[in-house]
Formats: C-alpha cells, sequence, structure tokens
C-alpha cells in the first residue's frame, strides 16, 4: 500500500524527528565517533571471504551482545540475526517487522594481510584498510544505529531486526540474504528492508541488476600432439562456442552485458587437452535477457562439441573417446525494480527533503536484489562518511559526514517501522 501524498510522508518524517529520543539517540552517535571508528577497526581486521566469515560472524554476535541485543542467534550459513529490545513487542509475535542488515564480507582471500589503521587529521577519523568502506562501514552503522536505539529507550512501533549475512560479494551470489528469506522465522513478517553497503549518502540502489553466471567445461580423452592427431580438442571446442556467444546481439534498451571472464585448460603446447574451462558473466535489468542468453549459450556450446565430434578427424579417433561438456550455473541474482510509488522511496525523499539532502537512484547489485525480487520494500544505501579504493587493498574511510548519514538511516528505519505498524 502506498502513501497517498509525499506531503503525508514529510508530515510523519516531521513529526517523528521532533521526538526527544530521536534526539537523544542522534546525541549518541554524535557523541561516540572513536566508538563508532572502534567497531569498525575491530571487524575489519578478521578475514571474511565470500564462503569463511565465520570468525567474523563470532565477533559481530559478542557486539551484538554488547550493545544490548537480544535474541541473538546464527543460522546454519552464518548470518547473525539479533533483535532490538522493546518490552511491548515480543520479537515471536506474528506481526510486521523491519529488517536493518549489512553483509559480513569482503571480496578479499583469506590469506591478504590486513593491518587496520586508524589516524585522526582536523577532527576527522580515518581508517586504511582492505574493506574499510566493504562492507566494515555497513557494518559499523549497523551497531551505531543500534545502539543509539537502545541507549535512547526508543519505544519502537514494530521489532527491528538486525541482521549480519554472510555472502554478498561475488561468488557469495548473495546466499545469505537468500537464506534469510527461505529459512529464517521473521522472512514472512518483512514489511521493509534497508541495506548498508560501503560508505556515502547521496544515493541508493533502488534497481536491482540481474546476473548469471555459468562454468563451461568441455572434456576429451586428450594425447599427444602427433601420434594422436585427430583427437578432438576441447579447447577448439570451446573457443568455437565462446566466439559464437560474443556475437550474441544484445539490446541497449533493456541495458544487457555478457563478459567471457576466464578460460584455461591443457597441459603442454604438444599436448592435447583432456579438458578445458571457461567462466562467462551475463548481467541485465530485464530477466526475459537473461533466459535468451542463457539459452544462448547452451546452443552454441552443445552445436560445437557436436561438431566438433562430428568432424573427420574426430570420426578416425572415435575409439579413443569423444567430446562432452556440462554447464554449471554458479551465479544467479535476481532482476526487480522497487516501484516509484513505494511506501519506501516515499519516505526516502521526506526524510532527504528534511535533512536537506538529495539522493540519486541508482542501478546496482546488492544484498536488496533478493527482497526487492520478492516485491518487499527495499533498497540498499551507503552507510554515511567518505571513502575509496573498494575492492583494492589501499581502500580507506573516513567519519566524515557519518554522523549525517546515520541520522539519515535511523529516521528511515523508524519512519518505515511506523509505516508497517499502520498497515
Amino acid at each position: 500500500m502506498a502513501l497517498s501524498t509525499r506531503k503525508t510522508a514529510f508530515a510523519q518524517v516531521t513529526a517523528l524527528a521532533a521526538q526527544r529520543p530521536l534526539h537523544t539517540a542522534f546525541a549518541w552517535i554524535h557523541n561516540n565517533p572513536q566508538t563508532i571508528m572502534d567497531w569498525q577497526a575491530q571487524l575489519v581486521a578478521i578475514p571474511a571471504p565470500p564462503i569463511g566469515e565465520q570468525s567474523r560472524g563470532e565477533a559481530i554476535a559478542a557486539l551484538f551482545a554488547d550493545i544490548g541485543l537480544v535474541d541473538i542467534a546464527t543460522d546454519s550459513l552464518g548470518n547473525v540475526t539479533a533483535v532490538v529490545p522493546a518490552a511491548h513487542l515480543p520479537a515471536e509475535s506474528s506481526g510486521p517487522v523491519v529488517v536493518l542488515s549489512a553483509h559480513l564480507d569482503t571480496v578479499f582471500p583469506a590469506s591478504t594481510p590486513v593491518f587496520p589503521t586508524v589516524t585522526r587529521e582536523g577532527g576527522i577519523l580515518r581508517l586504511s584498510a582492505p574493506g574499510a568502506c566493504d562492507n566494515g562501514a555497513g557494518l559499523a552503522a549497523l551497531l551505531a544505529i543500534a545502539q543509539g536505539l537502545i541507549q535512547a529507550q526508543v519505544e519502537l512501533p514494530v521489532p527491528l531486526i538486525v541482521l549480519a549475512n554472510v555472502g554478498e560479494e561475488g561468488e557469495g551470489d548473495l546466499r545469505g540474504v537468500r537464506y534469510f528469506y527461505k529459512a529464517s522465522p521473521y522472512a514472512s513478517r518483512v514489511a521493509a528492508h534497508i541495506v548498508l553497503d560501503g560508505a556515502g549518502a547521496d544515493a541508493v540502489v533502488t534497481q536491482a541488476l540481474g546476473s548469471r553466471r555459468f562454468q563451461i567445461t568441455v572434456t576429451g580423452p586428450g594425447g599427444h600432439s602427433f601420434t594422436d592427431a585427430g583427437t578432438p580438442n576441447p579447447i577448439a571446442a570451446l573457443a568455437g562456442a565462446l566466439a559464437v556467444v560474443a556475437e550474441t546481439p544484445l539490446p541497449s534498451e533493456p541495458r544487457t552485458t555478457l563478459n567471457l571472464g576466464t578460460i584455461h585448460g591443457g597441459t603442454s603446447v604438444n599436448s592435447i587437452p583432456e579438458s578445458a574451462t571457461a567462466s562467462i558473466d551475463f548481467r541485465s535489468t530485464s530477466p526475459d535477457e537473461l533466459v535468451r542468453l542463457e539459452v544462448a549459450l547452451h546452443r552454441a556450446v552443445e552445436d560445437a562439441v557436436e561438431r566438433t565430434n562430428a568432424a573427420e578427424p574426430a570420426l578416425s579417433a572415435r575409439s579413443r573417446g569423444l567430446l562432452a561438456f556440462t554447464i554449471d550455473k554458479i551465479g544467479d541474482r535476481p532482476a526487480a525494480q522497487l516501484p516509484a510509488d513505494s511506501p519506501l522511496l516515499e519516505m526516502l525523499r521526506s526524510v532527504d527533503r528534511h535533512l536537506g539532502l538529495r539522493t540519486d537512484l541508482r542501478l546496482g547489485s546488492t544484498d536488496a536484489n533478493i527482497p526487492i525480487a520478492r516485491g518487499v520494500p527495499a533498497l540498499s544505501m551507503g552507510a554515511g562518511g567518505e571513502g575509496s579504493g573498494a575492492h583494492t587493498v589501499a581502500e580507506w574511510y573516513t567519519d566524515k559526514d557519518r554522523e549525517l548519514g546515520l541520522r539519515r538511516i535511523l529516521l528511515l528505519t523508524l519512519a518505515m517501522a511506523g509505516w508497517a505498524a499502520e498497515q
């Protein structure tokens, strides 16, 4: 159910912002920049590759307990959930909830050296370390918002679920949030989901960029390049298939891309390879385009292998065996878009108006893909502050304007909690 007018939403935000407990929460955030940065540095120091977030998850669960969150639980995948305490709102009821989440994982292998360094210049704190922004900033914001609410004893109209999830980056394939919506007891009750990812306070992701990723493997008997000449060659077949895929027509609208990411195989220059493997990435704002490209990939690989097996040299060497292939889907992120009349967008615009901010709506691939595709009002936004070098070892973050970003998140979260309570 959409709000009737933007003015109505703005009136709700204005009334909310005037409440004394909210000012107390703002004051806690204002007075504790060092505590927030210490949390961020502590978590960033713990390696958390997409399939290895356990230690960081254990650390944030301990921090959840330290700041006073309740009903802390870690699911079988490693997602950590907790609830902002409110005596009159049992989390186990059947009513709506609002979710505030940030992903635990980084793009870096566990072996990446991480030595977080915090410096201060002119009252601004700076953290230098891989993962400082993505997603140290989001995790620190998660803790700061929860602690501000607890310290101010803000009365929540619906339960606020805090989620530190695994598997957002790369090969993680959004597995953490995907599992939350599959298995969490809160899943069917989510009225709104706000994802905190990286730094900044001037953009939000409301259009979910879909992607499908595949690994193609072609296998054969292999052999000596001279003695076994004529034996079908997996690299030749795979290269032919990829050349066809690369020529697949792509529309400019809806925007669609394909990328041949990796290819490898073979043993030596004078050996007919026994296998060849490639990976490919399709992206689009349209689910139909992703299906079309997947079909084109399967057809190209099947045709290339059949053509190679049917060639005269291959038939002559048939006794040694022919080529076979497999195509494995290694990533699948749904494409979707937050409706233009979503109550979450109405509240966001009203919060920005109140704070004097201007937000750009953007396209991206984030944890918000999953709830948006399920019809849940959701978006992904920066956690405030400034940073650069994301996905590199030279990544850094400063808390300049972090306070403004956290106020924005806090107001939006409470505004959506109020909206959810009225539905």
